[in-house]
């Protein structure tokens, strides 16, 4: 199994909104994905709550079955298209993958 962790920090405003307003669209987007292939087991997608200390205003969790199954995740068309929105809108992204 493959897991793939990634957070974001957003601008304060992109693509004619609000960082309100981008991060639950993405979010929206993100979460629209789930089940999208089949070697994709899990997708959570996590907004920073208000008044508590984070360093990230959004977090994907994510568990595939490979690292086959990530890739072909990545290259996906609807990913590509929830991805590229993110990149107008985010000023930082960490990722993380690892294998268990």
């Amino acid at each position: 199994m493959v897991k793939h962790i990634v957070m974001w920090n957003f601008a304060e405003t992109a693509e004619g909104a609000t960082r309100a307003e981008n991060l639950r669209k993405a979010k929206a987007g993100l979460d629209s994905l789930q089940g999208l292939l089949p070697g994709l087991r899990k997708l959570e997608i996590a907004l920073g709550a208000d008044g508590l200390e984070h360093s990230y205003d959004m977090v994907l969790y994510s568990e595939f079955d490979t690292a086959a199954d990530l890739k072909a995740y990545a290259t996906h068309p609807d990913h590509v298209a929830q991805a590229t929105f993110i990149k107008a809108c985010a000023t930082a992204r960490v990722a993380f993958d690892y294998e268990i």
